[in-house]
C-alpha cells in the first residue's frame, strides 16, 4: 500500500544524512561524511559552503547557535557562536549621536563576528579531519564559481545603486565589472577563497597538528591579518545606512581579540516522550519549549493538523510565549531571566486559561513576582509599535512584495552521521545587504546589534559585552526509544512557528518528515518584529491556501485578521532522523527550491 503523497521522496539510508538550505552545501557535507568524516566535519563545510552559495542569507561574518549531541559521551550540548556589542556600544553615546532606534544596516549595528570561531570550536572539539580539508569545497565555490540563484542576482541588482554610490567595496565584490551577475551564472568570490586560503597556509606554517592549526586559524582571524583589515575598514570613518545618514562603527580590532565562542547546556523541555531542547533565552528557542508547556493541557493528538482550531490554538499559544519573549528573553549573563517560572507547568495552565475561542489582539506578557517594573518598561516601550503595519524578516520578502535594504536572512543545516552523531545548526548574519564587503576579505560583517533596544532596564537592552537576544533558533530532540530528531528553518520571527506545527505534526499525527514539512504552515504577525524598524500587526494570520477554504473561514469567524498566500510560500525548513536501529531519514521543504537532503 503506498503511502501519502509528498513533493519530494523521504530519503533513507544507513551511513550518513545531510540536509540544508542549498543542494550544494548538502553536497559537500555529504562528501565529507563519504570521505570518513564524522557528522561535525560535515557539518563545518556545509556551514562555509553556505556562507559562499547564500551569501544574500549570511556569511563569514556572521553568527549562529548550534545545538549537538555526542554519540560517545552521550552529551547533548550547545555552541553560541553569537558575537557580542563592542565595548564601546553603549546606550548613551548611541543616542550622542542623535539615534533613536538602531539601523538594520551599516557599521553601527555591528557586531564581533561569530560563526568563525564557532565552527572551529566544534571541529577542534568533536571533529576528526584538518582545516585545510573542510574549508576545501568553500575554497573552491569561491575561487571557480557557483551558480547564481535568481534571488541573489535580483537582490544585487537591487542594491547595485546603493552600493556603487555608498559602499564601493560591495558594489566591487558582487557587481564585478559593473555587472549584475545573471540567474544561474557562474559567480566568483576571488578575496574570500584568498582569505580562506592564506588563513590556512599560515595556520598550517604554525603547527604540525590537527588540533594547533585550527587553535592557530582562530588567532589568525581573530588576532592577525583578518582582525587587522576588519578593524582598519572600520576606522576609516562612517558609511550609509537605512536611516539615510552615515554613521560610524565602533567595533575595534580589542573586541575581537577578546571574545571566544562557547559552550552551554541547552534549554530543554520533556513533551510526548521527547527531550526537546534549545539555546537558552539569548535566543528566541525557549519560547518553542513554553508554547509546547501550554500545549500540553489540550489533547492535539485528538486534533486535525490541518483544521482551524489547530491553528487556532497554536496560534494563540504562540502571541502570549512571544510577547513573555519580549517582556523577558535577553541576556543570561547580563539579566536576571526567569526561566525555571516561565517554563512551569503552573504557568503555563496559567496562560492557557488565557487563550480563548477568539483571536486576541492584545499584547499579552505574563506578569511575574519582582519584574513588574521591566514589564512596565516593555509595554512603555512596544506600545508605539504595536499596529504600525507588517516587516517580514530577511528574504520572506515574497511576502510582502518588497526587497528593503538591510533584509538579508538565515540558512540551517541538519546531520547525522553512523555513529549517531547530531548537529543542528542556523547560519546567519553577514549576509551581503548588511554592512560594506570588507577589503580585501570578500565578506561583511554582522549587524545584529539591530535588535537591542535604546531603552535602559530591559533584558535586551544595549550594553557593552551583551549578546543580542536573536531569532536563531535550531532545534534537536531525543526521544526515550532512541529517536534522534535535528530540524530548523531561516525565517526570524517565524522559525518557531514553523517549526511548532511540523513538529507537533510529526509527535502527535505520525507524519513522516516530508509529509510533515509539506503540509501547509501559517504564522502570525501579531508580535512586534525583532528587526529593525519593529512594526506589527495585531491579530494577523499569515496562512497558506492549501489549508482549504473552509478553514480559513473558520479562522476568520474566530476573528483571525487572514492573509492567505500561495501553496509552499511559508517557512524553509529541513530536518534529518535517526531511528533507534541507526537507519537515517531526511527531507527538505518543497518552499525553497535549492533546499536538499541527501542520505546514503
Amino acid at each position: 500500500m503506498h503511502g501519502p503523497f509528498t513533493t519530494r521522496p523521504e530519503l533513507r539510508g544507513r551511513q550518513g544524512a545531510v540536509s540544508s538550505t542549498h543542494w550544494l552545501a548538502t553536497a559537500a557535507g555529504l562528501r565529507i561524511l563519504d570521505r570518513g568524516g564524522n557528522a561535525f566535519d560535515a557539518a563545518v563545510a556545509t556551514g562555509f559552503v553556505l556562507q559562499v552559495v547564500e551569501p544574500h542569507l549570511n556569511g563569514p561574518g556572521g553568527e549562529f547557535p548550534a545545538i549537538f549531541h555526542h554519540a560517545d559521551s552521550g552529551e547533548t550540548r550547545v555552541i553560541c557562536a553569537q558575537g557580542v556589542a563592542p565595548a564601546a556600544a553603549d546606550i548613551a553615546s548611541f543616542r550622542a549621536m542623535g539615534v533613536t532606534s538602531i539601523p538594520g544596516n551599516g557599521l553601527l549595528p555591528v557586531v564581533v563576528p561569530g560563526a568563525f570561531d564557532g565552527w572551529m570550536l566544534m571541529l577542534r572539539d568533536y571533529g576528526s579531519l584538518t582545516l585545510r580539508e573542510v574549508l576545501t569545497p568553500a575554497i573552491t565555490y569561491a575561487a571557480e564559481g557557483h551558480p547564481v540563484l535568481p534571488r541573489v542576482s535580483r537582490t544585487i541588482g537591487d542594491l547595485a545603486g546603493f552600493f556603487k554610490e555608498h559602499w564601493p567595496t560591495s558594489y566591487a565584490t558582487w557587481v564585478p565589472g559593473g555587472e549584475v551577475p545573471a540567474p544561474w551564472s557562474y559567480f566568483k568570490n576571488p578575496d574570500l577563497a584568498a582569505t580562506w586560503t592564506r588563513l590556512i597556509a599560515q595556520a598550517e606554517a604554525a603547527s604540525e597538528t590537527r588540533e594547533g592549526q585550527i587553535e592557530a586559524a582562530r588567532d589568525i582571524f581573530y588576532r592577525g591579518f583578518v582582525a587587522e583589515k576588519i578593524a582598519a575598514f572600520l576606522a576609516a570613518g562612517p558609511v550609509m545606512d537605512e536611516s539615510g545618514a552615515a554613521h560610524p562603527g565602533v567595533l575595534q580590532a580589542s573586541d575581537l581579540a577578546a571574545w571566544r565562542a562557547s559552550y552551554e547546556e541547552p534549554q530543554s523541555l520533556e513533551y510526548e516522550g521527547w527531550t526537546v531542547c534549545k539555546t537558552g533565552p539569548w535566543g528566541q528557542g525557549p519560547a518553542f519549549l513554553q508554547a509546547l508547556q501550554i500545549l500540553k493541557g489540550r489533547d492535539l493528538s485528538a486534533m486535525d493538523p490541518l483544521g482551524a482550531g489547530f491553528v487556532h490554538l497554536v496560534t494563540e499559544a504562540l502571541k502570549l510565549v512571544q510577547a513573555d519573549r519580549d517582556a523577558y528573553y535577553g541576556d543570561p549573563a547580563f539579566a536576571e531571566v526567569p526561566m525555571t517560572a516561565l517554563l512551569s507547568e503552573s504557568y503555563a495552565a496559567q496562560r492557557l486559561g488565557q487563550i480563548s475561542e477568539t483571536a486576541s489582539f492584545d499584547f499579552r506578557p505574563g506578569s511575574l513576582p519582582g519584574f513588574e517594573d521591566q514589564l512596565a518598561i516593555c509595554g512603555e516601550v512596544l506600545r508605539d509599535l504595536l499596529g504600525k503595519g507588517a516587516v517580514y524578516e530577511p528574504t520572506m520578502a515574497h511576502l510582502a512584495e518588497r526587497e528593503a535594504k538591510g533584509r538579508g536572512d538565515t540558512c540551517h543545516l541538519d546531520v547525522i552521521d553512523r555513529f549517531g552523531n547530531v548537529v543542528s545548526v542556523t547560519p546567519s548574519g553577514g549576509w551581503f545587504q548588511s554592512s560594506p564587503v570588507i577589503p580585501g576579505l570578500g565578506f561583511a560583517l554582522s549587524t545584529r546589534a539591530q535588535m537591542f533596544w535604546l531603552t535602559e532596564g530591559l533584558p535586551s537592552s544595549l550594553a557593552p559585552g551583551r549578546r543580542p537576544r536573536t531569532t536563531l533558533t535550531p532545534s534537536l530532540a531525543i526521544h526515550r526509544d532512541g529517536r534522534r530528531f535535528s530540524f530548523g528553518t531561516p525565517g526570524g520571527d517565524q522559525q518557531d512557528q514553523w517549526q511548532l506545527p511540523f513538529f507537533l505534526r510529526v509527535a502527535h499525527h505520525g507524519m513522516g518528515l516530508q509529509q510533515a514539512l509539506d503540509a501547509p504552515l501559517f504564522h502570525n504577525m501579531h508580535a512586534p518584529s525583532s528587526f529593525a524598524p519593529r512594526t506589527s500587526q495585531p491579530g494577523r494570520l499569515v496562512i497558506e491556501e492549501t489549508f482549504g477554504a473552509a478553514e480559513i473561514e473558520a479562522l476568520r469567524a474566530r476573528g483571525h485578521d487572514v492573509e492567505v498566500v500561495a501553496p509552499h510560500s511559508l517557512g524553509r525548513l529541513t530536518a534529518a532522523l535517526r531511528e533507534p536501529d541507526g537507519s537515517l531519514r531526511a527531507a527538505a521543504t518543497p518552499a525553497s527550491v535549492q533546499a536538499y537532503a541527501m542520505v546514503f
